[in-house]
């Protein structure tokens, strides 16, 4: 049973069944909005990006992006770039596996983010969403829908962090302007 996240809910990545998540994917999609044009109704490609922002104690240990798709450690993995999106109907244009008993652990939160790096406002996008799938079994966890559109060309999504002995996500949902993770730096560092 997947749980709509709103903007700032926690769910715990706990089995339903005890024990807790092994592996779990954070899915990213996405389809341009259609606009008017001069000969009727057209799309414009808008090419998102979904990194992984690693962090210690609130440093920043690791990336993972489309120009780093492995972490150093290996235990996150981008399945690759999309320059198109196009799937947004639920399934994932980009994909990040997390293997969360091989992330080492001194690393206690991944920061997930989207970026419009073509510069697009999320205005112009449909369907966008981001969500946490249960790798082993395939069933989606929870999912956090980019609503709203407006002027941003970015989003702090969500991250996964340790609790207790297991982890849990939090959705976050705040806007920012960037075209990488790099330039959301400052504004991750609130939400830590």
């Amino acid at each position: 049973m997947t749980v709509n996240l709103a903007k700032g809910q926690q769910v715990s990545l706990t089995k339903s069944g005890g024990g807790t998540l092994s592996a779990v994917r954070m899915g990213l999609g996405w389809q341009a909005a259609p606009r008017r044009g001069l000969f009727g109704r057209r799309t414009r490609e808008i090419d998102l990006d979904a990194s992984a922002v690693l962090f210690a104690a609130g440093d920043l240990v690791d990336v993972v992006f489309f120009q780093h798709l492995i972490s150093n450690d290996g235990s996150v993995r981008h399945t690759g770039d999309n320059l198109v999106g196009g799937v947004g109907q639920g399934g994932d244009d980009e994909s990040i596996l997390v293997d969360l008993q091989r992330v080492p652990v001194h690393v206690d939160q991944i920061v997930f983010t989207v970026n419009s790096f073509t510069g697009q406002t999320f205005a112009e996008v449909e369907n966008a969403f981001c969500r946490l799938v249960d790798e082993t079994n395939g069933q989606e966890l929870a999912r956090h829908t980019l609503t709203g559109g407006g002027p941003y060309t970015a989003q702090i999504m969500a991250k996964v962090h340790r609790s207790g002995d297991g982890w849990a996500m939090t959705a976050i949902g705040a806007p920012a302007a960037g075209r990488t993770f790099k330039d959301l730096m400052p504004a991750i560092g609130s939400h830590l």
